[in-house]
């Protein structure tokens, strides 16, 4: 199916320009306003190699690209769940977070996870999405940005591959990252009882340490906060994330998002597992960080 050699895609780290004025409303979640400050920026990163692949296919035509630093022997079926069935390597089906599985190899564990559309635009398509250009591909910017954050020590799934299929306008995509054992989302640890008020201080921190990185994770909820152990805490999914060049109510934003999506659990269940008390420990640790 491929007919084009691999060619290496370097990546090397590079400054991000002041962001233009955001129109988003305002959702005051702070009880002060943030002071601008100059986002975190990590030391200067290694070149990160990605290895790109071409495919041409009766389906439409593509291409998938490899961590190179990932280590692992991927190819071209990865990507697809009926591979690791027929071989008996699911190890995990993860609900409510889209086409998640965990799969085994060799020893090692990753996360195939199929780009799936939310909102009114899914009742047209599950799947597809507009083609802009190879590089404006939710897995490819998903994984650009992923890799950097990694190389700077943030807690994040490290992404191992990614592919995307054209056909006509549109085209569809999957990511493949390394799976985090021994995690589970924030909603499942809801789900099974309360969450320890010292959970909530290290999901604020971990919140706040991204921010100050000046990630802006629009698509922030109780799905993709995973937590191991009381203490630990990883975010995932960052396929609608960007940089931005300086604070702004974006943070705010993502707060906001955040709650909705605790508040959506809440919705039915007899007894709360959250409210304005876990809210404001959350708070309290993102702002002093």
């Amino acid at each position: 199916m491929s007919d084009a050699a691999d060619e290496p895609v370097e990546l090397a780290s590079q400054g991000v320009p002041a962001d233009r004025a955001d129109r988003q409303r305002e959702v005051s979640l702070l009880r002060r306003r943030v002071p601008p400050a100059p986002l975190t920026r990590a030391p200067a990163e290694p070149v990160l190699r990605l290895l790109r692949t071409a495919v041409r296919g009766p389906t439409g035509q593509g291409a998938w690209f490899v961590n190179a630093a990932a280590d692992a022997p991927v190819t071209l079926e990865w990507f697809d769940p009926r591979h690791w069935l027929a071989r008996d390597a699911v190890i995990a089906r993860h609900a409510g977070r889209g086409a998640v599985i965990g799969v085994e190899h060799e020893g090692r564990c990753y996360l195939l996870r199929h780009y799936l559309r939310g909102g009114l635009v899914a009742a047209i398509s599950t799947d597809r999405y507009l083609w802009l250009g190879e590089t404006r591909t939710r897995p490819l910017r998903e994984m650009k940005l992923t890799l950097h954050l990694h190389a700077a020590g943030m807690p994040v799934a490290r992404p191992v591959a990614v592919r995307y299929e054209r056909r006509g306008a549109s085209y569809c995509g999957d990511i493949i990252t390394d799976y985090l054992p021994d995690t589970r989302t924030l909603a499942e640890v809801l789900e099974a009882g309360d969450v320890p008020l010292a959970t909530w201080a290290a999901i604020g921190r971990t919140i706040r340490r991204f921010h100050d990185w000046g990630v802006d994770h629009a698509d922030l909820n109780a799905h993709n906060v995973l937590l191991r152990g009381d203490d630990e805490v990883f975010l995932i999914d960052f396929d609608k994330a960007r940089l931005r060049g300086r604070p702004g109510i974006w943070r705010d934003a993502n707060l906001a998002r955040l709650r909705r999506s605790l508040d959506a659990l809440e919705d039915g269940r007899a007894a709360r597992r959250f409210d304005d008390t876990q809210w404001q420990v959350l708070l309290t640790a993102w702002w002093r960080r």
